[in-house]
């Protein structure tokens, strides 16, 4: 059959929803095209480690037509989806071309949500992309550039403090990692300030870290594991104002140059053109079947998707194993149309747990009745990870780092990169502005 008859899958989103649903229709009968405005797929849950100067961008990345160079039916495109047209079943780019589609997956994932205060992304940095991880860690070795210069006690002290706000998996994983960069790493590497003690402020509104479905008896020892590196834990604490002092809290103010936000995600903007139901978050209302409700022929899926499993009120959480299982289950039902199979039945999820690294032998981990903490908690967290990430090559060289920095203690990616230290830059940091840099 020519190839510009087969029916066309159009799938929007390079990243673990996207990626595997466009591997598992590898051999199906159609043309599939996958669009993406990054070249690279990311593994997100190990984007931290490259903010704190762990890991390199390239040991978490893949080119995605590197992964799928063997799927002679599907094609990559570069390029920013900025609506979708359900009714004449089109997207359209960017540059105002439109690609047509028989099937649409929606995969764009989330974006930070700053809950209505969108001013603060100025002085509180998210954590989403390779350029904000590449940003933060800038930033946080700049601040330790611009202590190093510094006379004044104060403004040296607000250099060295830290804020990192939410208190989820990421914001947990962010701050022990910050401590750990901060006392066993950067201080060994500086003269002037080799015996100041930073420090690390984790603010989370609610009364309990990990809210998100874990174990009430993991979040307490979440809690006493950050502490035990050094980190404050703020609970129960809510957010007033971020500027370039710091961190206004209902109680008291942190003065910081550096902060992180970690606090809360949102579907893109794309998931607003689809005229279906959106949660709070922007996610779209889908039906049994991933799909939108009028549209058998359109799904969205992952952190796009607001999927509430029979017996539940709550949508399922926001996480890869999540979009892997929708992307296999769509991929599915996709193919099973193509070939006039029966369709699969409604996705169900199947949970495998949760788990979040705090530091050097440190995490906690829960499947089903099991709850693991400390050491065999941290060990599992390293198995899982390397087993999901890409490529035989990055699996070894992000092994041979995590086995170099426990034994050594050093993180070899301290680069400062985006507009060179210069003393502007340094002045900058210090006073809390905006040190320029190139950001996406």
């Amino acid at each position: 059959m020519n190839a510009s008859k087969l029916p066309h899958v159009v799938i929007v989103g390079g990243g673990f929803g996207g990626l595997t649903a466009a591997k598992e229709l590898a051999h199906a009968t159609a043309r599939v095209t996958l669009v993406d405005r990054s070249n690279h797929h990311l593994f997100q849950p190990l984007l931290y480690q490259v903010a704190m100067a762990g890991l390199s961008p390239a040991d978490i990345a893949v080119p995605i037509r590197s992964v799928l160079r063997h799927a002679e039916n599907t094609s990559v495109l570069l390029a920013d989806v900025t609506a979708a047209d359900l009714e004449r079943r089109r997207v359209q780019l960017e540059d105002g071309t439109a690609l047509g589609y028989d099937y649409l997956i929606v995969a764009v994932g989330a974006k930070t949500n700053y809950f209505g205060h969108d001013e603060w992304s100025k002085w509180a940095l998210g954590l989403k992309t390779i350029d904000d991880a590449v940003e933060i860690r800038r930033r946080v070795l700049l601040a330790f550039e611009a202590a190093e210069r510094e006379d004044d006690p104060a403004v040296r002290r607000r250099l060295l403090t830290f804020v990192v706000i939410g208190g989820g998996p990421t914001g947990v994983e962010v701050a022990g990692a910050l401590m750990e960069l901060s006392r066993f790493v950067l201080a060994d590497d500086f003269r002037r300030i080799r015996h100041e003690r930073p420090r690390v402020v984790l603010v989370e509104m609610a009364n309990r870290l990990l809210p998100g479905g874990f174990d009430e008896t993991l979040a307490t020892s979440a809690k006493a594991q950050l502490e035990t590196l050094g980190v404050e834990v703020r609970l129960g604490s809510r957010v007033t104002g971020i500027d370039g002092r710091g961190v206004g809290l209902q109680d008291e103010t942190l003065e910081s140059t550096t902060v992180l936000w970690t606090a809360g995600v949102r579907a893109k903007s794309l998931t607003a053109t689809l005229g279906a139901k959106t949660d709070r978050a922007g996610r779209v209302e889908v039906l049994g079947d991933c799909s939108i409700p009028g549209h058998p022929e359109a799904f969205v899926i992952g952190d796009a998707a607001s999927f509430v499993p029979k017996g539940s009120t709550r949508p399922l959480p926001g996480v890869s194993p999540v979009a892997m299982q929708q992307a296999r289950f769509v991929a599915s039902l996709i193919a099973a149309r193509l070939r006039g199979d029966t369709e699969p039945a409604e996705f169900a999820y199947f949970d495998k747990g949760i788990m979040a690294t705090i530091g050097r032998s440190r995490a906690v981990a829960q499947t089903g009745k099991l709850r693991l903490s400390g050491l065999l908690a941290w060990l599992a967290w390293l198995l899982v990870h390397i087993w999901y990430l890409i490529g035989f090559r990055n699996r070894f060289i992000v092994l041979f780092n995590w086995a170099w920095n426990y034994v050594t203690y050093k993180r070899g990616a301290r680069l400062i990169t985006g507009e060179r230290a210069t003393s502007r830059a340094l002045a900058l940091a210090a006073q809390g502005s905006d040190v320029p840099a190139t950001r996406s």
